[in-house]
């Protein structure tokens, strides 16, 4: 019954499609016009049929003819933006393994993809020629698979499991997609998933017999702790981004629901001081951050390093438990640390006592010095041993300063 509710609220009504049909439907047309000899066509969750409510972003892959542009697909963003200049003036050109265009129309977001028009997967010259492979194979799925890819998604998203950017490592839309369809069901995933070991084998296809794919596959696409083989090309790794942070991630939260199902797995909860403080009222480091201009995947991974390395340098304090969120604008970033004070000095471990001449040389270096298992030890004086001061100190680090804007808000209580 839970899962009936939730794909009801995450379903797009008749009313969204409609909106979003004739939206898009604007944006085809005068594509069709300023790029005669290519292909316009809708791509993305939305051409699958797996797209969520409130989705803003719509992938439109302009297909190049193979024959005339395939030793030429490295320009192809070149011949798209010559195409774009007079009808969208304003448009933006991101970077990717393939520059793509971005225009903001009617409230979506178009994300405007160059592609080469193929029809195996041996004639693709980049990742992105695979796209409309993908979304070809998922359409033909049942309907109540579809569904149930939504809530897969949704789940993802709602865990922190969600996105195969380097920065994320997690489960991409298409990894779900072939999940959701090699298992039958979302409730399957789950219980499956729950019981999954490292690398263990999705081949939807059978492609591969019993485990021959860790004797056919190059060595550097099996790093992955679940290998999920990408239906429309045997020889592609399709989970092969995921970290296992984010396997073990899901793992727990499968089972955390499958124990007490429940509609919060399905929710998307801003990290907010407000939410943090309902949850504990002492000693929470809260952090609002304006990350640097620039791509996506480039800036996340800056803001991931930023938060590792808080998270590294604030273990004298004990830190129970931390995260961090982004959604593009501003970062979000928490610590809930068990200490707002630490000894005036850390202890720096010494050479063992049956090496005198080093063990001189060491207390000839530091100033307080003791013996004790058989080796020699070191007080070394903290600059800060107040949690106040001493992240204070932390966050003007070249570390962060380089990889940041600004911190917009820092909050210690």
């Amino acid at each position: 019954m839970i899962l009936k509710e939730v794909l009801k609220s995450i379903k797009p009504l008749p009313v969204e499609e409609k909106k979003f049909q004739l939206a898009t439907a604007v944006v085809l047309k005068k594509l069709v016009r300023a790029l005669p000899h290519s292909k316009a066509i809708v791509g993305g969750s939305v051409a699958k049929g797996t797209w969520l409510k409130g989705t803003k972003e719509v992938d439109i892959f302009v297909a190049f003819d193979y024959k005339k542009y395939a030793a030429d697909s490295d320009r192809l963003s070149d011949h798209l933006d010559a195409g774009l200049k007079k009808t969208y003036p304003q448009r933006q050109r991101l970077h990717g393994s393939r520059d793509y265009f971005q225009v903001l129309l009617q409230g979506y977001t178009f994300e405007i993809i160059p592609i080469l028009q193929i029809s195996k997967p041996e004639q693709a010259r980049n990742i992105t020629d695979m796209s409309l492979l993908h979304a070809e194979w998922v359409k033909k799925l049942p309907q109540k698979v579809k569904d149930d890819i939504r809530l897969a998604k949704m789940f993802a998203k709602a865990n922190g499991c969600y996105g195969a950017e380097s920065y994320i490592g997690g489960f991409s839309g298409y990894v779900l997609e072939i999940l959701v369809a090699y298992y039958r069901s979302f409730e399957a995933l789950l219980k499956q998933a729950v019981a999954w070991e490292s690398k263990t084998v999705i081949d939807l296809k059978k492609y591969y017999p019993k485990k021959d794919v860790f004797r056919e596959l190059n060595l550097s696409k099996l790093q992955s702790p679940v290998i999920v083989i990408d239906p429309v090309d045997k020889n592609r790794n399709a989970a092969a981004a995921l970290s296992l942070e984010k396997f073990l991630l899901f793992k727990k939260k499968a089972k955390e629901f499958l124990a007490g199902p429940d509609d919060c797995y399905f929710r998307i909860v801003p990290l907010t001081l407000d939410e943090l403080r309902s949850r504990t009222k002492k000693n929470i480091i809260y952090l609002e951050i304006q990350p640097l201009p620039g791509k996506m995947d480039v800036v996340g991974t800056k803001l991931l390093k930023c938060f590792e390395y808080l998270k590294q340098q604030l273990q004298p304090f004990t830190v129970k438990e931390a995260q961090w969120q982004w959604e593009g604008k501003e970062a979000v970033m928490y610590f809930f640390i068990e200490k707002r004070q630490i000894e005036p000095f850390s202890i720096r471990t010494g050479p063992p006592l049956t090496m005198p001449e080093q063990v001189k040389s060491f207390k000839t270096v530091h100033k307080q010095t003791y013996e004790e298992y058989g080796r020699v030890y070191a007080k070394v004086p903290r600059e800060y041993s107040q949690l106040d001061q001493y992240v204070n100190n932390v966050l003007k680090q070249p570390f962060i300063k380089e990889r940041i804007q600004k911190i917009k808000k820092l909050v210690i209580v």
